[in-house]
């Protein structure tokens, strides 16, 4: 039996967001393997994490820059280790190697977070994104993260390509995997178009990317209002600030609903999702969702990006406010059109994100790269720099830290 460790960033909550949701996929997958799977993380426990101990998956708190983590580690002995987000690899990847050597270390990316955090730079200042902004120094780490594992999954064909051909990172190294959909539980029927009203959006009110839509929606929904009067905005997402619940407005329909206990209900109830994302990274679970609840969607090119390549979008794409707008207001008045748009979605989900043809297909490359392990990290070469000594700024930093923390401890 092999046994797999999952350092997380953070718990996973499925309900939350769709990182959650996509680590919890990836984790059932390797349990439905025979596999012995363990998640470890050094964040705190949260209210809506999912019950992993229901999932037969073992967990256990661990310590930033701590060398109870060594013999932790050591004692467990995994086959597998696989990262969540490059800042797991920086903190517990050194480790990792010094301890367990012959174990496969795999990044998952979720998504690029170089990527979205110039997008969200280039926002700010009101311009589009330069190389120089992608560049950055989340670059130099993330991309050193993914150079010095065996093997990086990234969610979207957009960042396959953007790795290979801006950043130069053999494809030996990547491995494609969009979010894996249970065809099988997919909703032969929903409701139908006379029986949905009003439009919805969702999202973790954390992720910047999800806040700024809320207030571009404050722009947007204006002008939606004024041709559909009687239409309502409903906007759900877990952990709503302050600042969020303020915009809660009954006379002009924008609403706030918080923390949705089914996202697939009120999904389902809905005409139309919104999803105007000026900046980000990956492909968006509630994109996905709505495909799956056969509610079409209206969106921007970066909504959209990495999620249906050649194949058409299951609603409209839009990249101003008037578009926007326009593109919402005529989707939602045209059963016919958002008919063909539901059709769409299930297509789209059919031909890219089949969880048992993309799951097969990581387990045989994760199987295939332990089995020539020494080859693989022999044509590595920057790699296996970027972990010699004099690079790892990270190691010796965190050994300060333990070291400082021991003294005073004994002090």
């Amino acid at each position: 039996m092999k046994k797999v460790l999952v350092i997380g960033y953070v718990w996973p909550e499925p309900n939350s967001s769709a990182a959650g949701s996509h680590m919890l996929s990836i984790l059932r997958l390797y349990k439905q393997q025979g596999w012995q799977v363990e998640f470890a993380t050094p964040a705190q426990r949260t209210e809506h994490m999912v019950d992993l101990a229901a999932e037969g998956i073992s967990s256990r708190s661990i310590a930033l820059n701590c060398d109870s983590f060594d013999a932790y580690v050591a004692e467990y002995g995994p086959d597998i280790v696989m990262f969540d987000r490059f800042m797991m690899e920086e903190q517990f990847g050194w480790r990792v190697e010094k301890n367990c050597p012959r174990a496969l270390r795999i990044l998952d990316t979720e998504d690029l977070q170089c990527l979205r955090h110039a997008r969200h730079q280039a926002h700010k200042a009101g311009q589009a994104m330069t190389t120089a902004d992608l560049f950055n120094d989340i670059a130099r780490r993330e991309i050193a993260a993914i150079l010095r594992c065996d093997l990086s999954l990234i969610i979207s064909d957009f960042e396959m390509a953007l790795l290979q051909e801006r950043f130069k990172v053999d494809s030996r190294l990547l491995h494609h995997l969009p979010f894996m959909v249970n065809l099988e539980r997919l909703p032969a029927q929903t409701a139908d178009y006379a029986s949905r009203r009003h439009f919805m959006t969702i999202g973790n009110f954390r992720h910047a990317p999800n806040w700024d839509a809320v207030l571009y929606l404050q722009q947007i929904w204006p002008l939606i209002r004024k041709q559909l009067p009687e239409a309502e905005l409903h906007i759900y997402g877990s952990y709503p600030p302050p600042k969020a619940t303020a915009l809660h407005n009954p006379k002009t329909g924008f609403l706030i609903k918080g923390w949705a206990i089914d996202a697939f209900v009120v999904i389902e109830q809905a005409r139309i999702c919104l999803a105007p994302l000026r900046f980000g990274a990956g492909i968006k679970g509630k994109l996905l969702d709505a495909m799956m609840m056969q509610t079409p969607s209206i969106t921007t090119p970066i909504g959209s990006e990495g999620m249906h390549g050649d194949a058409p979008w299951p609603g409209m794409i839009a990249d101003d406010a008037d578009s926007f707008a326009a593109a919402a207001v005529a989707l939602y008045k045209d059963e016919q059109a958002w008919q063909v748009a539901q059709r769409q979605g299930t297509e789209l989900l059919h031909s890219r994100y089949d969880g048992k043809m993309l799951g097969a297909r990581l387990i045989e490359r994760i199987q295939d790269t332990a089995a020539s392990l020494d080859e693989h990290r022999l044509h590595n070469f920057t790699g296996s720099m970027l972990r010699h000594h004099s690079m790892m700024s990270t190691k010796y930093m965190s050994q300060w830290i333990a070291a400082k923390n021991a003294g005073a401890l004994r002090g």
